[in-house]
């Protein structure tokens, strides 16, 4: 069976068009776009998942710091940018996917919680790839989580970007 082909192909796109289609896989953090293109764009890459693994690597290899941001860079579960509007397109698209658009006030009101206990314990936003799962579940995954160590934390939150950069580039075919 053939792999679907990004489109729009990254191997028929200029360095600028390059970022300008694929700079907002990572939230907000375009230079993994941008080192990807630098490192050299092959057939390979017009695939999702290749693309997938060019840019894991950039952000793998970067440092704790760069992580760092690129985790910051994403908006809050449920929290206010997302009830003001103010998400990315991807995001909010992802958060409406998971139901998130449509907390009980109870349920908005244990997010604002977790989202404050978890920013406090680690420094940074709680990240999920939501797709897939229903509110209650993402809750649940705030408590687990909030018992990890701040590296496990990173790292989970890490792979956890991984898998909305896969999640949008599989969008992303013809």
């Amino acid at each position: 069976m053939r792999q679907p082909l990004l489109s729009p192909r990254p191997t028929t796109l200029d360095r600028s068009t390059f970022v300008e289609a694929y700079g907002g896989i990572y939230e907000h953090s375009p230079w993994i776009a941008e080192a990807v293109w630098d490192a050299g764009i092959e057939a390979h890459h017009d695939s999702p998942a290749e693309l997938a693994g060019a840019m894991a690597t950039v952000l793998d290899a970067a440092s704790p710091e760069d992580q760092l941001r690129v985790i910051r860079a994403h908006p809050d579960l449920a929290g206010k940018v997302a009830l003001d509007g103010g998400l990315t397109d991807a995001s909010s698209h992802e958060q409406a996917g998971a139901g998130l658009d449509q907390c009980s006030p109870e349920e908005l009101a244990r997010f604002e919680r977790l989202n404050a206990a978890y920013k406090t314990r680690f420094g940074f936003p709680f990240v999920m790839a939501v797709k897939g799962y229903h509110r209650r579940e993402i809750l649940d995954a705030f408590e687990v989580r909030l018992t990890h160590t701040p590296d496990e934390e990173r790292h989970t939150a890490i792979a956890q970007i991984h898998r909305i950069a896969q999640l949008r580039l599989d969008a992303h075919t013809a």
